[in-house]
């Protein structure tokens, strides 16, 4: 056992240099969180997406660790690219080009350690395509094995499709994890009917659109949060975690030019 595992810390901030170069190798998967500092509505916080992150990130990482899964928490990304909100007050976001050149110095940092594997967990859609750009640019210039998952992302039954943004899944999950920083009373349906009802555009449609969140309603809401409840959050939240705990370890073992079973 090494000294790090002794401590019974899986957070790569707690470790001493020394542990550094003991507790990771090659095949160890570091955690990234990625959330934001963003309106959602008048009922959930400014940090919702940073907290789901931060608490699946942990979540993934005490699970998979309790199976013997070599995985490391990093500490979160919390301003990100979230300029799509940058109307409303509250919203704290780096540039595309900010957040991009960000995340090419850890992957360079990273690349200093015996590690190879990151996996980010994202909670803010904003970051997804991004993220997924610079997943390629790691695995370019560092030889860095990159893995990304988004969510929560799961429309609700009122929702035609678009809870997208402090609508069901998202409240449901805040009821779970923070019920202290949850105002149900203020909570107000916003679905975006029009995007909806377009035949041919829309987030998931044939033709993609650019927008802000002040182009559904003011408040920002795309969704509706009215029939959110903690039970729900829990389950959402169980799901999403256990299918990234399932995932690690063919992440530990991921090799896309690789014939056959490892």
């Amino acid at each position: 056992m090494t000294e790090a595992e002794a401590s019974g810390t899986r957070r790569y901030a707690e470790l001493t240099t020394k542990q550094i170069e003991t507790a990771l190798s090659r095949d160890s998967i570091l955690v990234l969180p990625s959330g934001a500092i963003e309106p959602h509505g008048p009922h959930l916080p400014l940090a919702t997406d940073l907290i789901v992150a931060e608490a699946v990130a942990a979540a993934v990482v005490e699970r998979g660790a309790a199976a013997g899964e070599d995985v490391w928490l990093l500490p979160a990304l919390g301003y990100t690219k979230s300029d799509e909100h940058a109307r409303l007050p509250g919203t704290i976001w780096l540039r595309a080009s900010t957040l991009f050149e960000t995340i090419v110095d850890i992957g360079a940092s990273i690349a200093q350690t015996p590690a190879r594997r990151l996996l980010f967990v994202n909670a803010h859609g904003g970051n997804s395509a991004l993220i997924e750009v610079a997943a390629r640019e790691l695995r370019r210039r560092f030889d860095l094995q990159t893995f990304f998952t988004s969510g929560p992302g799961q429309p609700g039954p009122t929702e035609r499709g678009l809870g997208i943004h402090a609508g069901w899944a998202e409240t449901s999950m805040m009821l779970h994890l923070r019920p202290d920083l949850v105002h149900m009373d203020k909570a107000v349906p916003a679905v975006a009917d029009a995007v909806a009802d377009a035949t041919h555009i829309g987030f998931t449609k044939q033709v993609k659109f650019g927008w802000l969140s002040t182009d559904f309603v003011e408040s920002g809401v795309i969704g509706d949060p009215t029939g959110a409840d903690a039970d729900t959050g829990a389950k959402l939240f169980d799901e999403r975690v256990d299918a990234l705990v399932a995932a690690l370890p063919e992440i530990a073992g991921f090799d896309p030019g690789l014939v056959g079973p490892r």
